[in-house]
């Protein structure tokens, strides 16, 4: 299922956007909402923030979603915000999701890694390699709520960097799906399928919106990582991967997609019509590729002396909070033949125009080394 554009704007929480989102941002959205939704702290981080949890509907089965588990993957968060919205706004689809099915969303689960950008906690651990040892007080937060709640189905909601590309295409893969494996064969196990069922319905969706851009993201099993731990556990876990849109760093665009997906994923659940969907077409999603850059300078021996003629100079942005925005800071990241490679922005120093444009970038000088 989907909406229209103009639906979507009428739900949208246009309190959070941007790619920096806090605790604090949450806790007015929470506080804003607190007449519709059960509020809950599930507990604190290593710094004494609190982590939040909000439930709303009253159905048989359960939902469980968390985001920013590394505190710099915030687009997600965004799209659950707008998912509660729709759910909020009475309409006939989400009554139905609120008579079926009983959701339980943990908005932030590092809030500690949100209020610095970065993708690991105060004691510097990526809770993400932490599902088993559990040595932080998020993940004990995370598994305490997942053994009280007993959830049916798992949503794990996180972002992935601009380098992302579908297969070979130069797509950029600005959603990306994982049924994460249960055991190191990868294995497709009863739960794991319906997570394969699940995402197929998700992409079809969103091969209406945005075609041949979605990917299907590297099932390297691994115990630590909290999808493969809980769909070891038998519940259908689902890894949502918000990737990059053309000129859409702050990810906009691609939370609208992320929460069609959303959309669809829970409809599908609530209207027990996952076996409409198969399981093999999960294998016919592209696997992902890394071969994007965020600027592509192509020729570029004609302003770097030390490259062969055609060689090219990839860039990438680094992203640093400052002053509370995130910056975007370019580093050049490889230089060469660079056959196999795009850019989001591409340069080519033999065409004029493209090397006078490129000349009034900020960044010009630090390429030209």
């Amino acid at each position: 299922m989907s909406i229209s554009q103009s639906e979507y704007r009428s739900i949208k929480e246009k309190s959070v956007s941007g790619r920096y989102v806090v605790n604090e941002q949450i806790l007015e959205f929470l506080e804003k909402n607190e007449e519709q939704l059960l509020i809950k702290t599930v507990g604190k981080s290593v710094q004494d923030r609190e982590i939040k949890s909000l439930q709303l509907g009253n159905g048989p089965i359960k939902i469980l979603m968390w985001s920013q588990m590394h505190g710099n993957e915030s687009t997600t968060t965004k799209a659950v915000l707008d998912f509660v919205n729709f759910l909020n706004a009475g309409s006939a689809s989400a009554k139905l999701i609120l008579e079926q099915c009983t959701l339980l969303i943990i908005p932030i689960l590092n809030p500690d890694g949100a209020a610095v950008y970065t993708r690991i906690n105060a004691n510097e651990v990526d809770l993400n390699r932490d599902a088993q040892n559990r040595t932080q007080p998020e993940s004990v937060v995370l598994k305490n709520v997942f053994d009280g709640f007993k959830p049916n189905y798992c949503f794990n909601l996180h972002d992935q960097r601009t380098i992302f590309n579908v297969g070979r295409t130069p797509r950029p893969a600005t959603v990306s799906f994982l049924a994460p494996a249960h055991d190191p064969e990868r294995s497709i196990s009863r739960t794991r399928g319906i997570s394969m069922q699940l995402i197929v319905a998700m992409n079809q969706v969103l091969q209406e919106v945005i075609p041949g851009q979605v990917g299907r993201y590297d099932d390297g099993f691994n115990a630590n990582c909290v999808g493969d731990s809980f769909q070891m556990l038998n519940v259908p876990t689902i890894l949502f991967e918000s990737g990059h849109y053309t000129e859409d760093y702050e990810r906009e665009y691609t939370r609208e997609y992320i929460f069609h997906a959303i959309l669809q994923g829970v409809t599908v659940i609530a209207k027990n019509t996952i076996d409409n969907f198969q399981q093999d077409d999960y294998f016919k999603i592209p696997e992902n590729g890394k071969l994007f850059v965020d600027v592509l300078i192509k020729n570029a021996h004609v302003i770097d002396s030390s490259l062969k003629n055609g060689e090219a100079i990839g860039v990438l942005y680094k992203e640093t909070l400052k002053a509370g925005v995130i910056a975007f800071e370019p580093l050049v990241d490889k230089k060469g033949a660079l056959v196999e490679c795009y850019g989001h922005i591409t340069y080519d120093c033999l065409n004029e125009a493209n090397l006078n444009e490129l000349r009034q970038q900020s960044f010009y000088q630090m390429i030209k080394g």
